[in-house]
């Protein structure tokens, strides 16, 4: 490969600067605004750049034991138990639709790919989760998603490219079905077992509907409460108390909780990252 010419560079350089600020910038004014006095909040028309007297009065007034502060133990409950309750499920399941001669492991796999291809509908799923008294129930918004049909296929995937030479050495040894998964299979798919645990973590963190249909206010997630606060408009106070400076400006909290609702993932992502690529690696040179 040529190397590159310095004008090359600077081009390159330029557009990694300016799609950088476009990236960053939306987050910047969000975190601003929330950390905004109520004068420059409506000095500014609703929107800081850079707020010149900080405060953290609106997330001391959203984490006071209200609304948001029980939305966002409910929302990690719900990451929690569902992204381990799903990561079960579909190692369980992809691992007994990789192996061969498993006696109806093709109709299951194409039954599982059907509801992939026809998912049902929202009146049906209602009517079954209503059936079965899971309605203001938290496993109304993990049962019906337990298992996601991508991340099943993918992991099904990684389990077969596993060299059979490694299952039939275990076999030699005595081990069962069980610790072939758990000795063998499991530690060679780190990675897949992180990105897919990601994707779980990722859904359950950010699901909104399905709380909003099948659970009441007081058992609302985080994302809900959000979508209530910034699109639905709702507020915590009036405007004129808001301006007086008893207690946050409108904006200012809708803000205050978008940040709540974002900066877990961003804070975990990394450290995630580092393992995806170790993963990788492990999985590559062990192949």
């Amino acid at each position: 490969m040529e190397k590159p010419k310095p004008l090359t560079l600077v081009a390159k350089g330029v557009a990694l600067v300016v799609v950088l600020g476009i990236v960053i910038m939306p987050f910047v004014v969000v975190v601003a605004t929330s950390l905004a006095s109520n004068k420059e909040v409506v000095a500014n028309g609703g929107w800081v750049l850079w707020p010149s007297e900080p405060t953290l009065r609106a997330y001391r007034q959203i984490f006071n034991g209200g609304i948001v502060t029980d939305a966002l133990w409910v929302s990690i409950g719900i990451t929690v138990v569902g992204t381990a309750a799903s990561m079960l499920c579909t190692v369980l399941l992809a691992y007994a639709l990789a192996r061969p001669k498993v006696y109806g492991a093709k109709p299951v796999l194409l039954l599982v790919l059907f509801t992939f291809l026809f998912p049902p509908g929202m009146i049906p799923a209602y009517l079954l989760v209503k059936e079965l008294g899971l309605l203001d129930a938290y496993g109304a918004v993990i049962l019906p998603v337990l298992i996601n049909v991508f991340n099943l296929v993918v992991m099904r995937g990684f389990f077969q490219g596993i060299p059979e030479e490694l299952y039939e050495a275990a076999r030699l040894d005595g081990a069962s079905e069980w610790k072939i998964l758990r000795v063998v299979v499991i530690p060679l798919s780190k990675a897949v077992l992180a990105v897919v645990g990601l994707f779980y973590a990722v859904s359950y963190w950010n699901a909104w509907f399905h709380a909003s249909i099948y659970l009441e206010q007081d058992h609302w997630p985080l994302q809900q409460v959000l979508r209530t606060y910034v699109i639905g408009g709702a507020q915590l106070a009036d405007s004129g108390a808001a301006e007086a400076g008893n207690v946050a400006a409108p904006q200012t909290i809708q803000m205050a909780v978008l940040v709540v609702a974002t900066v877990p993932i961003l804070l975990v992502y990394p450290f995630l990252q580092k393992y995806f690529t170790k993963g990788v690696l492990t999985g590559a040179i062990k192949s």
